[in-house]
């Protein structure tokens, strides 16, 4: 049983998995979890806005319940961005339900990948968009009036220059999935778009605490597969804190891709994952 957690927070990608990881169904039986609030899941969140913690116990739940309808001790979890938070975070907690964890554009300490990316973006800008982003603070802005639009304004340079999708200077290569996919009604398609900025504004602050670099145990197998040349989540930092892991563990470089190793380079992400069961 594979286990994906998609990113953002509450960037569904279910459409995705199906186009680009469709091989991995002759395998194992593929669960494409969309987050509370994300996709096909979104609903209001009201007063009672989530936390991280909350969508551990979510996944907790999910996770239990899978294993008793499949009759399985165990599974094997992808962590993708946001999701990587998620599935790191349950590896320490729960490592006897997890076979292997795998990352993709792993996040290790968001404030330092953040100040990287800022990093990338101001490198690259020109003009008018140098200027605004000199006025940023530090990149990724948390609190303040229009942190939500400075934020979105720092990704998007990012990925106007080629940081985050390898070769790419948009998203169109992954939003035409979503078009065809016959599980995704133009209103889904809609609310995948209230629940991903929903998601920013409720979890980003909580989400910029995040730092695993003082945890170096862990009680499950844990692979890291990233994009050579991640500007958008640090590859490099998660290679760094990698080396630092004192237990099982594999790392696994993607030449032609960025944030989005498991689309960009599908074929040999699907070999990987694959390869576990041999």
């Amino acid at each position: 049983m594979l286990l994906y957690l998609h990113g953002g927070p509450g960037d569904a990608a279910l459409p995705l998995v199906l186009k680009f990881n469709r091989e991995l169904e002759k395998h194992f039986t593929v669960v494409v979890w969309e987050q509370r609030g994300a996709g096909k899941s979104y609903y209001r969140f009201g007063d009672e806005q989530p936390s991280i913690d909350t969508f551990l116990q979510d996944l907790y739940a999910l996770v239990s319940a899978l294993l008793a309808r499949f009759e399985q001790r165990d599974l094997y979890l992808v962590g993708h961005s946001w999701g990587s938070v998620l599935g790191l975070r349950f590896v320490q907690e729960h490592p006897e339900l997890v076979r292997v964890y795998v990352g993709c554009g792993q996040v290790v300490n968001m404030k330092k990948s953040c100040r990287e990316a800022y990093g990338y973006a101001l490198s690259h800008a020109e003009g008018k968009a140098r200027e605004r982003l000199r006025r940023i603070d530090c990149g990724y802005p948390d609190t303040g009036d229009g942190w939500l639009e400075d934020l979105l304004f720092v990704t998007g340079q990012v990925v106007k220059h080629k940081g985050s999708l390898y070769g790419r200077t948009n998203y169109n290569e992954l939003i035409k999935p979503f078009l065809g996919c016959r599980y995704y009604s133009p209103l889904d398609l809609l609310r995948r778009q209230k629940g991903s900025l929903q998601a920013i504004r409720c979890l980003w602050q909580e989400l910029m605490q995040t730092d695993f670099e003082g945890q170096t145990h862990y009680g499950a197998p844990v692979i890291f597969a990233e994009g050579r040349h991640d500007s958008h989540v640090s590859s490099e930092l998660a290679k760094r804190y990698f080396d630092s892991i004192e237990t099982e563990k594999r790392f696994v470089w993607f030449e032609k891709s960025c944030h989005f190793p498991q689309w960009r380079e599908s074929e040999k992400f699907n070999a990987l994952i694959i390869g576990l069961l041999a």
